[in-house]
């Protein structure tokens, strides 16, 4: 009954730390997808749903731009 209360809480622990690293890394790389989005002010920080829809949008901007050129 320990044991298994200790490998249970092992477990925990462990999908604790693999999620708090996967979000650190979502947050690294939507801070820096913000860094190459254009925004005005310049001191604006957009939400992570804000940078993905501006980010598609951006990069859809961009291609038509180019088709059109």
């Amino acid at each position: 009954e320990a044991l298994l209360h200790t490998l249970k809480r092992s477990r925990r622990v462990k999908a604790n730390d693999r999620e708090r690293n996967r979000m650190h890394h979502l947050n690294a790389a939507l801070d820096e997808l913000r860094s190459v989005l254009p925004t005005f002010p310049d001191d604006t920080k957009l939400t992570k749903i804000e940078t993905l829809r501006f980010a598609y949008n951006y990069i859809w901007a961009l291609s038509e731009t180019l088709r059109l050129a």
